[in-house]
């Protein structure tokens, strides 16, 4: 259920939502028969315009297999916010790959619910807004794959301009603008586009569908979320699935949470793929009219946007896409103010988004080989260190470091132009993006910033924030050991790809 202390300060305003109204895909007819014209079930599979990111108060990765005469509709039917308007360009991660980031929020905003529908729904009646749910999806740049990453609501984070509170807190501080800042600063990658639903949104999606199946090793009993299910698989209906999604009832949490979140949003894409959903007209407008009426997304995401990804995007299938979630070190971290957080495994959490700063493979193993390896190694990566600080001796400490880790030094290190740089940046040539940012997954908070003057190595410049270096395969290593609170849940996040979370 939401945080209802995070946040507290209340929603942060109105946001410009715009809409057209083209005509739906069943009113669409030949100009020569006058009759309906409605792909085939394989061709619409084939010609998938858009992979719709809803979320079940979390996130829906639905592949639609919307057609390319309804694009038009489709578009005009999402509610856009000016999502990045109000963010400073020059502030904001680099996307060099060509890959896309989709920042997916499941919103627990009551607001226009009725007494009733929360009573039934079971969501409480808590003012405000907070991202109940958040989920970064990762479109590669070949688009022939997809990576989910769960984050858990509750993660301890530093807001900007806030300061330190769960990271779902962010979205009652400044809407989604400050949920993409905060997401952005702390994982380093670039949020291309937004997508946001809200409870309501996510019950009509699953109902359009007709209901999804679920399945559970263990019974899950929450008096609160009026949910009683017994081991074994059910199949649930739009209300019964939210509750499914949403209670922490059981003894991970949050991090069971995301993978029941994981579990259906797979389900509710196996069913869209199975059923007539896709090639019955009446089903296919009314399910797309349950689910576009409550998405918000970036004003960028529009008919071309999604015409492009479709076309891109027409051969994806289950086996195609991969989740994961952010690796824990702690799950009972008491605050300041004196409530339970979470904190993420720091190494393997860098590691994890510098995986996907660069473009590659999440789960290190045969998929990643099969690519031609798992990146870059220290042995592949040219160094050399420069001291953009007072303090003497920094250089030459960062220069046995990665000496002794097996990366390559070009030269001693040497004190850069200036001695009052602020952020420590990794600098590289037009071609080495993907060697810089391996370099930068160990240096906390370091920029990956490109060169043309640079050829052949990469350059760390040191700068006053700079405190460590994690040298690959130690802090990572040991967190999956152990972690400080002896989470079994430290260490390389563990993958499944959306065939595996269907229920067999």
């Amino acid at each position: 259920m939401s945080d209802d202390n995070a946040g507290h300060q209340g929603s942060a305003g109105e946001f410009r939502r715009e809409r057209s109204q083209p005509l739906p895909p069943h009113e669409r007819r030949s100009p020569r028969s006058g009759r309906l014209v409605v792909p085939s079930a394989a061709v619409r599979r084939r010609r998938t315009t858009l992979v719709l990111m809803s979320a079940l108060s979390v996130l829906v990765l639905l592949a639609s297999g919307i057609s390319w005469g309804a694009t038009a509709w489709v578009s005009g039917n999402i509610n856009r916010s000016d999502v990045f308007g109000g963010l400073a360009e020059g502030e904001r991660p680099e996307n060099e790959t060509g890959a896309l980031t989709f920042m997916v929020i499941g919103s627990d905003g009551r607001e226009g619910m009725s007494s009733e529908d929360q009573d039934a729904l079971s969501v409480g009646s808590t003012p405000g807004e907070r991202s109940d749910a958040i989920m970064l999806v990762h479109l590669n740049h070949e688009r022939d794959r997809v990576t989910v990453v769960g984050v858990p609501r509750d993660l301890w984070v530093d807001i900007p301009g806030e300061g330190e509170d769960k990271i779902n807190a962010a979205y009652a501080h400044g809407g989604p603008q400050k949920s993409v800042q905060t997401m952005e600063e702390l994982t380093g990658v670039r949020i291309d586009h937004y997508v946001e639903v809200d409870f309501t949104g996510f019950v009509d999606v699953v109902d359009a569908l007709g209901g999804v199946e679920v399945c559970l090793e263990e019974s899950i009993e929450d008096p609160k979320a009026q949910l009683d299910l017994a081991a074994g698989t059910h199949e649930v209906d739009g209300a019964e699935a939210l509750a499914f999604a949403r209670t922490r009832a059981t003894p991970r949490g949050d991090l069971d949470r995301i993978e029941r979140q994981q579990q259906v949003v797979a389900a509710m894409m196996d069913r869209a793929l199975r059923t007539d959903t896709l090639s019955d007209p009446t089903k296919l407008t009314s399910f797309l009219e349950s689910s576009l009426s409550s998405l918000t997304v970036d004003q960028s995401l529009d008919t071309a946007a999604l015409n492009e990804l479709g076309h891109q995007m027409r051969g994806l299938d289950l086996s195609a896409v991969d989740f994961a979630q952010v690796p824990i070190a702690d799950m009972e971290h008491w605050t300041d103010r004196g409530d339970v957080a979470v904190l993420w495994d720091e190494p393997a959490a860098r590691d994890l988004f510098a995986d996907i700063r660069a473009d590659r493979p999440i789960d290190g193993g045969e998929e990643a080989e099969a690519e031609g390896g798992d990146g870059p190694g220290p042995s592949d990566v040219p160094v050399r260190v420069f001291n953009g600080t007072a303090s003497p001796g920094a250089g030459s400490e960062l220069d046995d470091q990665l000496s002794e880790a097996g990366f390559e030094l070009t030269d001693r290190a040497e004190n850069w132009t200036s001695r009052d740089l602020a952020g420590t940046q990794v600098r590289h040539g037009p071609g080495m993006a993907e060697e810089a940012a391996y370099v930068s997954g160990m240096i906390p908070d370091s920029e990956a910033v490109e060169d043309d003057t640079l050829d052949g190595e990469v350059q760390v410049v040191i700068g006053f924030d700079y405190t460590t270096f994690d040298a690959p395969g130690t802090e990572a290593e040991e967190g999956s050991e152990g972690s400080p609170s002896g989470s079994p849940d430290a260490g390389s996040p563990a993958t499944s790809t959306a065939e595996d979370n269907i229920c067999s």
